[in-house]
C-alpha cells in the first residue's frame, strides 16, 4: 500500500495517525499543512517518505522514522516549527534537502545508521546544506556507539547541524 500525495493535505482536525505496517511509501504532500497533527506512529513496513509529506505540520513535536525507511524526501519535515526530538532509522541512506529544515526548536536527533545517511544540497553548486536548521549550543546529534568519527567528517556535514555529537551506549 501507498499512501498517495494530498491524501490528508491542510486537514486541520486530524490529531494524531498511525501509519499501518501494510504501508510502503508515505507520498509527496499526504499529511502536509495538517496544523493539529500532533502524533504519528509510522509503521515498519514504510520504506520511503515522500517530499512535503509532513511539511508544515506545526503541532508535532517527536517523530520516529523506522528501522526500514531508506529515504527521507525533501522537505518532508520542513516548517514542523514545535518539533524537538527526531529518531533516524538504521537503513536510512539519503536524507533530501530541507527535510528538516525551518524547524526552529528541533535539537535533538537520534541517528541509528552507522554509516551517516547522506544530506543532499538543492544548491546547483552543491554548497548549500539546508537539511536541519543552524546548530546551537543545545543541538545534539547521538549516534551509535564507535560511530561519532564517522558523523563529525567535514564530508558528511553533520557537524554543521549538530554542536554536540554523543556515541549512545549499545
Amino acid at each position: 500500500w501507498v499512501i498517495t500525495g494530498c491524501k490528508y493535505y491542510k486537514c486541520s482536525s486530524l490529531a494524531s495517525v498511525t501509519i499501518g505496517n501494510g504501508v510502503t511509501e508515505i507520498g509527496d504532500d499526504a499529511f502536509c499543512n495538517c496544523s493539529s497533527l500532533a502524533s504519528v506512529t509510522i509503521g515498519n513496513g514504510v520504506t520511503e517518505i515522500g517530499a512535503t509529506t509532513f511539511s508544515g505540520c506545526s503541532s508535532l513535536t517527536s517523530i520516529t522514522i523506522p528501522d526500514n525507511v531508506t529515504e527521507i524526501g525533501e522537505r518532508a519535515f520542513q516548517y514542523c516549527n514545535a518539533l524537538t526530538s527526531v529518531s533516524i532509522g538504521k537503513s536510512v541512506h539519503f536524507i533530501y534537502s530541507y527535510a528538516f529544515a525551518n524547524c526552529p526548536s528541533l535539537i535533538e536527533c537520534y541517528c541509528y545508521a552507522t554509516n551517516p545517511p547522506v544530506l543532499t544540497c538543492s544548491d546547483v553548486m552543491g554548497t548549500k546544506w539546508d537539511n536541519f536548521p543552524p546548530k546551537t549550543e543545545e543541538s545534539t546529534l547521538y549516534v551509535p556507539a564507535g560511530c561519532s568519527s564517522k558523523y563529525k567528517d567535514t564530508v558528511n556535514v553533520w557537524a554543521k547541524f549538530f554542536n554536540n555529537i554523543i556515541e549512545m551506549e549499545e
